[in-house]
C-alpha cells in the first residue's frame, strides 16, 4: 500500500480518533456500558477514562441506515465446527489496520497511525494508553517479544519467518523507537505487509508478552516448563507455549486479546461464550465505548440443522451453513417476523471453478491438460446460462473465473473469454488435437488411445457441487468427454491433488473477486502448493526452488515474472498494469474453468438487529465475512 494512498484514509480516521475537546472531565461523563456496572461498583474495573486509549478510534460508519445504538443483549451464531473459536476472531475483526467497509481501502484500527516510505519503511504508531483485555498495557514490547522470542526462535518457528515478512528472501530490520513506535525496514518494497496485517487470518506481529513470558524458556526455567508440559501430555516447553499462544484460534480464555469480545470458554465446548472487552479501543460518535452487544455466543450444531434453526430464529446472525437453495424457505420464515433475510453477493471470482491439474501424474492426461486447445474446449462446452437457471434461478453472473464488476480492475472481456457456450467450436478444437476416435456412445479417446473418462474430484465444499457437476457431465458428453465424479474429505482431496493423483477438481474460484491494484495477485500465478491447478509449480515457488517442479508452460512462467514485478512496483499505475496483464493471461489460457460468480449468500439476522447492511459483499478475505462491517456497532432494538 502506497504512502500516498494511505494519506486520505489517515486524514479521515485520525482526527476522528482525537479525544473530545472538553478533556478528561467530559470523557468521564460518557455513559458506561451497563453490563460492566458490577465490576465498576466493586472496583474490579477502573472508569472509562482510564480504560480507553488517549486517542480511541472514533470513525463512524457512514453507510445508509446506520445509527447510534443501545447497549445490551446476546448475539448467537451457529457453528459447524467447534474445535476452536476462530469465528469470533473473524467476527470481531480488530486488526492493526483494517479494510474499511466502503471503498476497500486500508485504515488504522488498533494502530493510531502509519507512515510509509517507498513501500520499504513502515513506521507503526500505537495508541497511547491502549490496554489488553486484562488491563495490562499494550506497547511495542509486545512486538519485540514476538519478533525476538517467537518469530526468530527456531524451536517455536522452525519454518522461519512468515513469507509476508520476507523480500527476496530477506527479513526486515526492526527498530523499537519507543513504547508506542516501531519501524520495519526492507531493502526493497514489500507491498504485501499492510494487507497481511488486515487479513481475515492476519499476520499477528505482536503477542501479550506479559502473559506468554511465563511459558517461554528465555523468561522462565526451562526444566520447570518441560515438567509442566509433560504433566499434560506434551513433549517440551515449545509445545506448551504453542498451546497457550492461540491468538488467532481464540480458544485460550486466559490469553489476553484486543478484540471486541473476550472468549471465556475452553475447548472442547458446545458453546464458546465471548463477553465484552472492557478495554476495547473503539468508541461511537458520542464517545461511548464499543461494542454495543454484551455477549457473542458461538453454538455448535449439526450442519444439516442450520437452515431449519435459522428459519426458526435460533440464531441472531447466520450465513455459514446456508446456501442459495435455502433461500425460499428462509424467505417464508421471514414473513413470520422473527428473522430478516438478506441476499449478499459472494465475492469470489467464481463460486465454483474446475481446476485441471497441470501436474497430473498420468503422462497422457498431463499432456492433454497442458494443451491449451483442450482447456478452451472444455470451457466452451459448458452452458453457463443453463447452470445459472437451474442452480440460482438466473441470479448469478456467468463467465470465467476472474474479477467481479465491483473491482476497479474488472473487464468484461476477461469474464467472457472462452466462456460462451459453443459446442461446435469445442468439438473442432478437440478434433484438431487428434481426438477423433470415438466409442459407440460418442466418447472420445485421448491421443495416447485411452478413453476420455475424466474424473472430477470434489471435497464437497458447496452444496451446489453435485447438481453443477451433473449438468456439466451432460453438457460435456455432447463434445465427447465422459465425466466421473469422485468425492472425498477435503484433506484427502488436497493430498491427492498434490500427489498428482487427481486429474481435475472442483473448488471455490478466485477468493478475492473485488481486488484492487494494491492487493496481491498471487492467486493468479503458481505461488502455492495449495493451488489445485499447479500444486508442484506452486511448491517450487514457495520452497525457493528446493522442491516441486519449475513451471513447464511459458505463460505460467510469465505469470510468476509478473507477480515478482508486482512485488517490486512502487506506484499504483504499475501495479494495476501488472494485474491486467495477469488477468489477461489467465483469461486467455483458461488455467481454471469458471462457472458462475456473484452467487447470492443468504444472511439471516434477528429482526431486531440493527446496523447490519442490507446489501454487502460476502467474502472471507478481504473483510472477514461480517467483520468488515463493524460488528462492534451492531445492536438490538427493543422488542
Amino acid at each position: 500500500m502506497r504512502f500516498t494512498a494511505l494519506l486520505p484514509a489517515l486524514a479521515v480516521v485520525l482526527p476522528l480518533c482525537l479525544p473530545a475537546p472538553a478533556g478528561a472531565q467530559q470523557a468521564q461523563e460518557v455513559p458506561e456500558p451497563p453490563g460492566l456496572r458490577l465490576d465498576l461498583a466493586s472496583g474490579k474495573l477502573p472508569p472509562l477514562a482510564e480504560r480507553l486509549p488517549a486517542e480511541p478510534r472514533r470513525d463512524v460508519p457512514t453507510r445508509k441506515g446506520w445509527q447510534d445504538g443501545r447497549y445490551g443483549g446476546s448475539l448467537t451464531m451457529l457453528s459447524r465446527g467447534g474445535r476452536d473459536a476462530r469465528d469470533l476472531m473473524l467476527f470481531g475483526y480488530a486488526r492493526l489496520v483494517v479494510w474499511d467497509d466502503a471503498e476497500l481501502t486500508l485504515v488504522p484500527d488498533i494502530l493510531a497511525g502509519i507512515e510509509v516510505e517507498q513501500d520499504r519503511v513502515f513506521t507503526l504508531t500505537l495508541r497511547q494508553g491502549h490496554r489488553w483485555s486484562d488491563g495490562e498495557p499494550f506497547t511495542t514490547d509486545d512486538f519485540r517479544f514476538w519478533w525476538a522470542d517467537v518469530a526468530n526462535n527456531r524451536e517455536l518457528s522452525p519454518q522461519g519467518l512468515p513469507q509476508e515478512l520476507l523480500v527476496a528472501g530477506q527479513p526486515p530490520k526492526v527498530d523499537i523507537l519507543d513504547d508506542t513506535t516501531i519501524r520495519f525496514t526492507w531493502a526493497a518494497p514489500n507491498p504485501q505487509f499492510l494487507p497481511a496485517l488486515a487479513a481475515a487470518d492476519p499476520l499477528l506481529i505482536y503477542r501479550p508478552a506479559h502473559y506468554l513470558k511465563q511459558f517461554h524458556a528465555a523468561h522462565a526455567e526451562a526444566d520447570q516448563l518441560n515438567k509442566a508440559a509433560a504433566a499434560i501430555g506434551l513433549r517440551s516447553w515449545p509445545e506448551l507455549f504453542r498451546r497457550q499462544d492461540r491468538l488467532f484460534f481464540f480458544d485460550n480464555p486466559d490469553l489476553p486479546t484486543l478484540q471486541p469480545w473476550v472468549n471465556t470458554s475452553a475447548p472442547p465446548a458446545e458453546r464458546f461464550v465471548a463477553r465484552r472487552n472492557p478495554y476495547f479501543h473503539r468508541v461511537d460518535a458520542q464517545g461511548r465505548q464499543l461494542p454495543y452487544i454484551d455477549t457473542v455466543i458461538l453454538a455448535r450444531t449439526e450442519p444439516r440443522l442450520i437452515p431449519a434453526k435459522a428459519a426458526a430464529g435460533e440464531t441472531d446472525l447466520q450465513a455459514r451453513g446456508l446456501s442459495f437453495a435455502d433461500g425460499a424457505a428462509l424467505k417464508q420464515a421471514e414473513k413470520e417476523g422473527k428473522i430478516k433475510v438478506h441476499l449478499w453477493p459472494i465475492g469470489r471470482g467464481s463460486q465454483l471453478a474446475l481446476y485441471p491439474n497441470l501436474n497430473a501424474a498420468s503422462p497422457g492426461w498431463r499432456e492433454v491438460l497442458r494443451d491449451l486447445r483442450f482447456r478452451r474446449a472444455l470451457s466452451l462446452g459448458i452452458d453457463r446460462k443453463e447452470l445459472n437457471q437451474v442452480l440460482y434461478q438466473g441470479t448469478a453472473l456467468p463467465g470465467a473465473n476472474t474479477l467481479l464488476p465491483g473491482s476497479p480492475l474488472y473487464q468484461e472481456s476477461y469474464r467472457g473469454a472462452w466462456a460462451a457456450y459453443d459446442p461446435k467450436q469445442a468439438n473442432a478444437l478437440l478434433d484438431e488435437m487428434g481426438m477423433t476416435w470415438k466409442d459407440s456412445d460418442g466418447i472420445r479417446h485421448l491421443p495416447d488411445g485411452r478413453r476420455a473418462d475424466l474424473v472430477i474430484e470434489t471435497a464437497e465444499v458447496d452444496s451446489a457441487e453435485t447438481d453443477a457437476l451433473e449438468i456439466v457431465k451432460a453438457q460435456w458428453a455432447k463434445i465427447g468427454i465422459a465425466v466421473l465424479v469422485r468425492s472425498q474429505p477435503r484433506q484427502a482431496a488436497r493430498q491427492r491433488i498434490a500427489a498428482g493423483a487427481t486429474v481435475m477438481s472442483v473448488f471455490y474460484g478466485l477468493a478475492n473477486g473485488l481486488a484492487t491494484a494494491d492487493m496481491s495477485p498471487a492467486e493468479l500465478a503458481p505461488t502455492s502448493d495449495k493451488q489445485n491447478n499447479w500444486p508442484l509449480w506452486g511448491l517450487h515457488y514457495e520452497s525457493g526452488g528446493t522442491a516441486g517442479e519449475q513451471p513447464a508452460l511459458l505463460p505460467a512462467r510469465k505469470l510468476l515474472a509478473l507477480y515478482n514485478d508486482w512485488t517490486l512496483a512502487t506506484d499504483v499505475a504499475t501495479r494495476a498494469d501488472i494485474w491486467r496483464q495477469m488477468l489477461e493471461i489467465n483469461a486467455d489460457q483458461v488455467f481454471t474453468i469458471g462457472l458462475l460468480g456473484a452467487v447470492r449468500q443468504p444472511v439471516v439476522a434477528n429482526a431486531r438487529l440493527r446496523n447490519l447492511p442490507a446489501d454487502a459483499g460476502y467474502m472471507y478475505d478481504p473483510g472477514a465475512y461480517f467483520g468488515r462491517y463493524r460488528t462492534d456497532t451492531l445492536w438490538f432494538a427493543a422488542k
